[in-house]
């Protein structure tokens, strides 16, 4: 019997875009998307910032010496964050779980910048029992450490959780601790999953 559901926040509760974040990051210094892509993945920056091996100064610091041009911190950080679509479906969802009183525990790879921009402008992580963030817990999915912090919140064993994300490496992940797992599509097929497992979810 489920009791509790871990959930990937990107591309399943927020709909999201890297490429929006390079071009709206682009337009704010004046060089090509492609650039400031380059400049974000070069040495692993964006998931060293995601693990919380840097900090958001030393993101900026990175970043101004690869594309060559010194940025407003407040303005780049607009550009990196503003690029987040509540998925309303999901979300009526969550709500629905949250009713039946099963525990709720949010699992994203993320950092600093995006989740201070998602707390001012939607209300998701506060539906959470618990929110399990990389760049806080110092590891990214599919590291087992995080999964491990994941469950621990749960407050009962893998095999009453169940665990959803768009990636399917990361559920692969989930599965090896035990969990209930399957990669994220829609809300529709969310349902249908859960309700193979004896979870009925309706939605307005």
């Amino acid at each position: 019997m489920l009791k509790a559901f871990i959930f990937d926040l990107g591309n399943v509760l927020l709909l999201f875009s890297h490429d929006r974040m390079y071009a709206q990051v682009a337009e704010l210094c004046g060089k090509a998307a492609g650039d400031v892509r380059d400049a974000f993945l070069s040495d692993d920056l964006g998931p060293r910032f995601e693990s919380g091996q840097i900090s958001e100064s030393e993101l900026q610091i990175h970043l101004e010496q690869r594309i060559g041009v010194r940025l407003e911190r407040e303005p780049l950080h607009r550009a990196i964050a503003d690029i987040f679509t509540p998925n309303d479906e999901m979300l009526q969802v969550v709500d629905e779980l949250r009713r039946q009183d099963f525990r709720l525990v949010l699992l994203s790879n993320t950092n600093s910048i995006h989740i201070r921009w998602i707390e001012s402008q939607y209300d998701v992580l506060s539906k959470f029992d618990a929110c399990v963030l990389s760049h806080e817990v110092g590891a990214l999915k599919p590291d087992p450490r995080i999964y491990a912090a994941a469950l621990a919140h749960t407050n009962c064993p893998p095999n009453e959780c169940f665990y959803t994300d768009d990636i399917g490496t990361y559920v692969a992940a989930g599965r090896e601790i035990g969990l209930h797992a399957e990669v994220f599509r829609t809300a529709g097929g969310f349902g249908e999953q859960i309700s193979r497992l004896g979870v009925e979810v309706s939605r307005t």
